[in-house]
């Protein structure tokens, strides 16, 4: 299941994932494919302070919900895993953003890698999500953006704590 984001609104419930549908409850809402882009909305949605982000995690089926904001991470104990290694994202972009998931633990990372048959990727807490996040998709809504070079891009990978070869830096 991908991962949903909505405008967050007091008193609201999430119907029906749409990305086109406007509910009477929120005035717009978004699908996030993957973790990175969920965490993102806020950032990049200059009218929505916060968003909810709805998702299941892949091991276990438990829900799981966060209230995303500008102001500070998220609090929660779960973690993201991103399967696909930074220097093979764009080989196919689909894949990559379809594993990128949010998980109860790292027990349950284990379990689900386990039961794919896939190898460990990179886990990261909600505060270092949340911190990858917040400007990767910073003038993505205007005229003329282009996508950062690979340069700018691992210097904010480390920005934000990301470590490793798995991010295109050292350990």
């Amino acid at each position: 299941m991908a991962d949903w984001a909505y405008g967050a609104r007091p008193g609201s419930q999430a119907g029906q994932p749409s990305a086109a549908r406007q509910p009477r409850w929120s005035p717009r809402w978004w699908w996030g494919g993957c973790a990175w882009d969920s965490f993102a909305m806020p950032h990049l949605l200059q009218d929505e302070p916060d968003v909810l982000v709805a998702t299941r995690c892949p091991a276990c089926d438990t829900p799981h919900a966060w209230v995303v904001g500008r102001g500070a991470p998220p609090q929660g104990d779960q973690v993201a895993h991103f399967l696909i290694p930074m220097h093979r994202a764009w080989d196919d972009v689909v894949h990559t953003c379809g594993n990128q998931r949010l998980f109860c633990s790292r027990d349950c990372v284990d379990t689900w890698l386990e039961r794919t048959g896939q190898e460990r990727g990179y886990v990261m807490d909600l505060g270092t999500l949340w911190r990858l996040a917040r400007d990767w998709y910073t003038g993505r809504l205007d005229s003329g953006y282009t996508r950062r070079d690979l340069a700018s891009a691992t210097a904010y990978f480390a920005e934000v704590g990301l470590h490793g070869s798995f991010w295109g830096l050292s350990d």
